[in-house]
């Protein structure tokens, strides 16, 4: 079985956005601001690059609006100070997780229907051929 780049990339996302979600609460405003600079840096990246390289259209939707997203939680990390940067970090975070959760499921659904989509049939002109032999 293998790991869609996909799935993957969601999960990376989603593990971000709790990361953060405890971290705007747990550290100081200053340290939380870095972080999710950190981090928004990061998955600005990550998730343009792969919107991108994508080639089907709601991974490259899906990973362009959280490309955007934390690039948004970027530039609130370096603008705000104190207990605004800190909620904003919080509900930056939010969002992320609240995106990568949409895509995943989007993923799951799109997956899940192809697999129940497909219908074996029984093709009797070669059936009969086999039990002769």
């Amino acid at each position: 079985m293998k790991l869609s780049s996909r799935f993957a990339l969601d999960l990376v996302y989603l593990t971000a956005g709790a990361f953060l979600l405890v971290a705007a609460m747990a550290f100081t405003a200053g340290t939380a601001g870095w972080l999710a600079f950190a981090a928004g840096a990061g998955l600005t990246l990550l998730a343009g690059l792969n919107a991108v390289r994508a080639t089907q259209p709601a991974t490259r939707i899906g990973h362009g609006i959280v490309a955007v997203a934390a690039l948004w939680s970027l530039v609130a990390a370096l603008t705000f100070t104190g207990a605004t940067q800190t909620w904003l970090v919080f509900a930056n975070a939010g969002l992320l997780a609240l995106l990568a959760v949409a895509d995943l499921v989007n993923h799951e659904v799109t997956t899940e229907r192809v697999v129940h989509e497909l219908v074996v049939q029984h093709d009797q002109t070669v059936a009969e051929p086999l039990r002769a032999a």
